[in-house]
């Protein structure tokens, strides 16, 4: 979701910093909300027993409710956190997430898997009868899915490295090695 928010080079031009940081805590409030509503679901659901052998919809509904929880207390922690302060201080953090390349690539993949999950549930239950709770889960979940699967890849896969540094290094041990045009100025800065 920051890919579609202008960036600039300076923290004190960020237009729309109230929009940026605002609706960044509230996708982690529901991210956070949804986990610990699934978490409740499937501990509740192993604790009653019910008649249904099915654990998908107490987790669906619990992580739906626990997104929208979850939304609303951050809305409430960020307007005390924030009562108060600048336009610069706003600017700054929303700079600062804008400008960090392991927190954009993560907001993608939690968007782009928010998405598949909604979907997932709309294939699954149908829109008409999967009912708000089940849906909100669906995207919670499915943006859920979407962290792990960064952290897999950026932590896992990669090794927490990023290419450019990657190149960097590889220069800096071994300076006899091509280095690709553009890339050996900012080497040398």
């Amino acid at each position: 979701m920051t890919t579609l928010f202008p960036h600039t080079p300076y923290a004190e031009e960020q237009p729309l910093s109230h929009t940026i940081l605002i609706t960044h805590v509230l996708d982690r409030g529901f991210q956070t909300g949804a986990v610990f509503g699934s978490l409740y679901g499937a501990a509740r659901h192993a604790y009653v027993r019910r008649t249904t052998s099915s654990i998908t919809a107490p987790i669906l509904r619990n992580a739906g409710v626990g997104g929208v929880i979850g939304i609303a207390l951050s809305a409430f922690a960020t307007g005390i956190r924030m009562w108060g302060r600048e336009k610069i201080e706003w600017q700054d953090r929303a700079w600062r997430l804008l400008e960090n390349k392991g927190q954009v690539e993560c907001d993608t993949l939690a968007t782009e898997s928010t998405v598949v999950g909604v979907a997932a549930v709309a294939w699954r239950h149908g829109v008409r009868t999967a009912g708000w709770r089940t849906i909100a889960g669906g995207a919670g979940l499915g943006s859920l899915v979407g962290v792990i699967g960064y952290m897999g890849w950026r932590y896992g896969v990669k090794g927490g490295k990023w290419e450019d540094a990657v190149e960097l290094v590889a220069e800096e041990v071994n300076p006899a090695m091509p280095v690709q045009a553009g890339k050996a100025d900012d080497a040398k800065n």
